[in-house]
């Protein structure tokens, strides 16, 4: 079998050209060269499409620095292409667009109300979904908090925790509202009459689309919110396996627990315990966060084709109960590293590499 020669496709993060998760994609192709991989990072704005050539990207190490050189196009692309609302996510739209024959890793999937509809027919998932209706005006906003009492504006493409809209209804003329805003910044806590929660949510949707969602009961004793990041990932056998679990605790007045948002990473067990002193339901609500995770794997790929890897945020609810929040199918590592798990981490950062030798080896055709 010949040498596997992988692709890494990432986005630049502005005009300085600089390139998100640095650390984790070094890490990455030192793990590509010990499995005798050729690996190279590039963007769509590296690729001359006349010559058909890739001004590739590697790290050389005794160095210390990156290094340019001009390549040919890989057997396999492993898209790390985050979205952005720029020009370059633009570019990578129309990368994967005029190159629909090559080999990717992963493939892109529907905006959340897609993905919510398509799981509403899966009666393994189905009961694990919070209730969730498009955003159509502000009628429909107060029938749906009258429901629930606490709801989320979520945008459909929204990612990271950004532009959501927490509101609970504290009597019939008096709601609250906190959130985060498209740069993640914390939303001071409102109070606001009816009249003052629709000006303000028709302000927050905009031209834009957004969910409403039901609220989960997430908050610990303190006040801050919680939830857990499971990542599941094929192996070097073709399998999904869960590759591992971590709690996220929000930072103070956060109605998320993104990381990235100045939320903490802490063990899943030291997390459930917080809640549940019962060896019996702690065993069971693992159970089902695997189980879960299975089932939407399954799900994706039959509605999607062939994935690689991908990340669930999920909730556990007072009465044990889980809960589907969001799927990323781009996930970072660095959760891991936060709890000190790095057996998980190493793993996580290889299976994408094993299982890229597995399909070479296959020629694509599992």
């Amino acid at each position: 079998m010949s040498q596997l020669k992988l692709g890494v496709m990432v986005l630049y993060l502005n005009n300085q050209r600089q390139i998100e998760e640095k650390a984790y994609i070094r890490r990455l192709l030192k793990e590509s060269k010990r499995l005798s991989i050729d690996a190279f990072l590039f963007t769509p704005e590296d690729v001359d499409h006349e010559r058909r050539r890739i001004h590739a990207i590697r790290y050389d190490p005794k160095q210390g620095r990156w290094v340019r050189a001009w390549t040919d196009f890989p057997d396999i692309i492993f898209d790390r292409c985050r979205f952005q609302a720029t020009t370059r996510f633009l570019r990578l739209k129309e990368f994967r667009s005029r190159y629909p024959h090559l080999h990717y890793l992963n493939r892109p999937l529907a905006n959340k109300w897609r993905i919510h509809e398509l799981f509403s027919q899966n009666p393994l998932i189905a009961p694990h979904l919070p209730d969730t209706k498009l955003y159509k005006n502000g009628r429909g906003l107060l029938t749906f908090i009258a429901k629930h009492r606490v709801v989320f504006l979520k945008p459909v493409n929204g990612t990271g925790g950004r532009g959501i809209l927490r509101i609970e209804k504290l009597n019939e003329r008096m709601y609250q509202i906190r959130g985060r805003d498209a740069g993640r910044r914390i939303i001071p806590e409102q109070t606001l009459s009816v009249r003052g929660l629709l000006r303000k949510a028709d302000a927050w949707v905009g031209q834009k689309r957004f969910l409403i969602q039901q609220g989960i009961d997430i908050e610990l004793d303190n006040g801050r919110v919680h939830d857990f990041r499971l990542l599941i990932q094929k192996t070097g056998k073709g399998t999904w396996e869960v590759t591992g679990c971590a709690g996220r605790i929000g930072a103070a007045r956060s109605v998320t627990s993104n990381l990235h948002g100045g939320g903490e990473a802490i063990e899943t067990e030291k997390l459930l315990r917080m809640r549940f002193d019962d060896d019996a339901a702690i065993t069971r609500i693992r159970s089902t966060l695997e189980t879960l995770a299975r089932d939407i794997v399954d799900e994706l790929e039959r509605s999607y084709g062939r994935l690689c890897e991908l990340a669930l945020d999920l909730a556990v609810d007072r009465s044990g109960d889980v809960w589907l929040i969001e799927i990323n199918p781009k996930p970072g590592r660095n959760i891991f590293l936060q709890i000190q798990d790095y057996d998980a981490y190493r793993t996580a950062v290889t299976r994408p590499l094993e299982y890229a030798l597995w399909l070479h080896s296959k020629k694509f055709k599992a």
